[in-house]
């Protein structure tokens, strides 16, 4: 954001008299202002095939759920096709930008290695992408081989490579990239070119979680720098070398998009991801209000703006924001809306067969019902991707998905926090079920050898389970590949009372803000309790935590004493205290409270953990008695999470698909 360049000319004046002189001259002409579209998308999570999902909608003069397919990459790419070609007609200024995350989310990720990945997104024309914290899952050569792979660059302003022996020589992976616009045309030029030649030119750069490697341990020999301080550094050098105007393409999450443009001068438009934020009122088909999308924040010199935008998650909708400057470079109006693309057969369950389908006359009405509504539209998917994923890599997921479990009889919904998704005040059926099955594989008498400890109960971050469960057939593959996929170990950690309290209670009041991120909010298993929010969006305290000593069927509750030592289950990313479960690391620091669990042959083999570390780059790091499970050997199993819900929905059958009980109770103020 800057003045805009003016250029000058003199138009041809002869002089034969003064007079004429003065009344032939033509004053400063000034370049017309830019118009900027820009089509976004984030936390796509190798959504390539549709979501299953619901919307409410008015049928017989009552509001029901409706089901059909959302997004997936063939739906995603036939809107941007459309998108495109208006704007191609109109010369209009366009750039489409991703926010981050295209890793993990499904088992095409698990069977491809990023390898998928690379290969679909370059067929979408983007202008750049911003690294999410799973795009470091693997390791960083793998992370390498995608950015080699990719036909447009990676962006991280704030993250040094230059000690990684992995990325330090990349080339695709850029602090910024910058664009120059002339009658319609854009065409990718480098800072000190001529780009006087172009009527405008929009810088973007990127930013990445300083904190990532409290989130993501994989992140090498990298360096990551402060948000903040690096934003205002970056727009600044930009402004110098004469660039009219600046997006920022993020991953940090909402909350700190509005805390970024809040605190740095200069950031046209901030494009986020990571809180997989759908931005824009969607409360008129049940899908609630997740904030204003294109909000403009005033940034601290109190005269210029910041538009802020989020499209969501799993490739279920795109965002597209147009920006009107003024001559001088600064936002006339932003504005812009998301929209969720969905299939035009629509279904009354939750399953995909001839008997759940709307008959023709009501299937018609819901079509005309979905034309005339905002923020949703039917699109078909593009055909030739379609084609290519179902001949190329759709044989070898269906291949993967293995043995049946059983059949799930109804729907076993997720959400990461709460309320969201109109979910209630209980949130997730699905999260307390597996923070359960990680309880109850503790309770196992082989395991119990192993520890020397029973469990008191489980806990389990929102974010690790990445898909509901569907109702129908349910194979291991849906809870290995779709549900659970990080490939986690289990473990216990000893904790007392009081600091199982303040675990909860800084962790769900880290998600109470508007935006904030809700992967770490906690859900438990033989576990439950109650927290009220005193102040919206800002605080709110316990109001009981309670252990269950009976049975699941039969329970008998006891409240959760300060004093007391508990064994808790968890996965081994949240024994770390990873994603703001600091309290757990804290717990960890001075003294042995933790055992992991891996299976060796098929046997159950605990790794006492003697004490957490953390190293000079904010990783947080086991430190084991003996050595650390060796996840790569053929006969070493680390998913236990996965395994053991397998092992739970094997042992105890459909009838113990839920938990009979409310295992969280979040009391929300009206925001």
């Amino acid at each position: 954001m800057r003045f805009a360049r003016q250029s000058l000319f003199v138009k041809g004046c002869f002089a034969f008299i003064a007079a004429i002189l003065l009344a032939g001259c033509s004053d400063s002409s000034q370049e017309e202002a830019l118009v900027l579209h820009i089509a976004h998308v984030n936390d796509t999570h190798s959504a390539f095939d549709p979501v299953f999902t619901y919307f409410e909608a008015p049928i017989e003069g009552q509001t029901q759920s409706v089901f059909t397919d959302f997004g997936g990459h063939p739906r995603l790419l036939s809107k941007l096709e459309a998108i495109r070609a208006e704007l191609a007609s109109e010369q209009a200024n366009m750039l489409f930008l991703h926010g981050g995350d295209a890793w993990q989310g499904s088992a095409y990720f698990l069977l491809n290695e990023g390898r998928m990945n690379a290969d679909i997104l370059s067929r979408f024309g983007l202008d750049a992408m911003a690294l999410g914290n799973h795009e470091f899952d693997l390791d960083n050569a793998k992370l390498n081989a995608f950015i080699d792979a990719v036909n447009f660059p990676l962006l991280a302003a704030n993250l040094d490579a230059s000690q990684d022996p992995d990325l330090n020589t990349q080339s695709n992976l850029l602090p910024y990239v910058v664009y120059g616009f002339k009658e319609g045309s854009k065409q990718r030029v480098q800072l000190g070119e001529a780009l006087h030649n172009f009527d405008h030119t929009v810088a973007v750069f990127g930013l990445v979680l300083e904190d990532m490697p409290n989130i993501s341990p994989e992140t090498g020999e990298l360096i990551f720098h402060p948000m903040i301080e690096t934003a205002q550094k970056t727009v600044n050098e930009l402004e110098a070398q004469g660039i009219d105007h600046i997006v920022a393409l993020t991953h940090i999450g909402h909350l700190e998009d509005m805390r970024i443009a809040e605190s740095v001068n200069g950031i046209d438009v901030i494009v986020g991801g990571h809180s997989h934020t759908l931005l824009g009122d969607m409360s008129h088909i049940g899908w609630g209000d997740d904030g204003i999308y294109a909000e403009p924040v005033t940034n601290p010199n109190g005269v210029t703006q910041t538009c802020v935008v989020q499209a969501g998650q799993y490739a279920q909708a795109i965002g597209l924001v147009r920006i009107e400057f003024t001559a001088t470079g600064k936002i006339q109006r932003c504005e812009g809306e998301n929209t969720l693309l969905v299939a035009d057969q629509f279904y009354d369950a939750g399953v995909k067969s001839e008997e759940a389908k709307f008959e023709t006359n009501l299937n018609a009405e819901l079509q005309h019902f979905i034309d005339a509504q905002r923020g949703i539209e039917r699109v078909r998917e593009q055909s030739e991707l379609r084609t290519l994923i179902d001949t190329r890599y759709k044989p070898k997921l269906d291949e993967a998905y293995g043995d049946i479990i059983g059949f799930v009889p109804a729907d076993i919904p997720h959400v990461r926090r709460p309320g969201d998704n109109n979910s209630g005040v209980h949130g997730s059926a699905l999260a307390p079920l597996v923070a359960y099955a990680h309880y109850h594989y503790f309770m196992q008498p082989s395991v119990i050898e192993q520890t020397g400890q029973r469990p008191d109960f489980g806990l389990v971050g929102a974010g690790g389970i990445r898909r509901s469960i569907q109702q129908g057939e349910l194979r291991e593959g849906h809870v290995a590949l779709e549900v659970l996929p990080f490939g986690s170990h289990l473990a216990l950690v000893e904790l007392s009372g009081a600091e199982v309290k303040d675990l909860l209670t800084e962790v769900i009041t880290a998600t109470l803000p508007e935006g904030a991120h809700a992967g770490k909010f906690p859900y438990g298993g033989n576990l439950r309790y109650g927290f009220k929010e005193m102040e919206a969006g800002v605080a709110g305290e316990l109001y009981f935590v309670e252990v269950n000593r009976g049975s699941l069927y039969e329970p008998q509750w006891e409240p959760i004493e300060d004093s007391t030592t508990y064994s808790v289950a968890m996965n081994s990313y949240s024994a770390s205290g990873n994603d703001g479960w600091e309290v757990v690391f804290e717990a960890q620091r001075a003294s042995q409270r933790r055992i992991d669990v891996v299976e060796v042959n098929g046997n159950p083999q605990a790794f006492p953990v003697t004490r957490m570390v953390r190293d000079e780059q904010g990783g947080l790091r086991a430190i084991f008695e003996h050595s650390a499970p060796n996840c790569d050997a053929e006969e070493v199993n680390c998913a236990l999470d996965a395994a053991s819900v397998i092992n739970f929905f094997k042992t105890e059958g459909a009838a113990r698909l839920a938990i009979p009980y409310p295992v969280v109770t979040l009391e929300r103020l009206p925001q």
